[in-house]
């Protein structure tokens, strides 16, 4: 069974700062891609950031200078640095991974995990 857990969410004033972590655990193989995505109320979930396995990152425009993410493959963690937060920012963050689970020989195909989301609120 693959978990992925996040922390770090929260309520903070305008102009402050956050970080998100989550942590992937259980029986995986590989993880490929990892990246964070937010969905405020009445709105569609949306990508804030993405992570390759190699370091490459992408970003949605509004949070582009901001936001920075990082990922610890040792640690099978990904990170999410929010600074200059906006009220335009609340919503809750979920984390997700693309893996390959299971024991070789007998690893699964990649996969889509989600964790269960984290709630971050800026005040104005």
């Amino acid at each position: 069974q693959v978990q992925l857990v996040e922390s770090g969410g929260g309520l903070v004033q305008a102009g402050g700062s956050l970080r998100l972590s989550c942590a992937a655990s259980g029986s995986i193989f590989s993880i490929n891609a990892m990246g964070w995505y937010r969905q405020a109320p009445g709105k569609q979930r949306e990508l804030v950031a993405a992570i390759t396995s190699g370091g490459s990152t992408n970003y949605a425009d509004s949070v582009k200078g901001r936001f920075t993410i990082s990922r610890d493959n040792a640690k099978n963690t990904v990170y999410l640095q929010m600074n200059s937060l906006k009220p335009e920012d609340t919503a809750v963050y979920y984390c997700n991974a693309g893996l390959e689970t299971g024991p070789p020989p007998k690893v699964a195909p990649e996969d889509d995990y989600w964790g269960q989301g984290t709630q971050v609120t800026v005040s104005s």
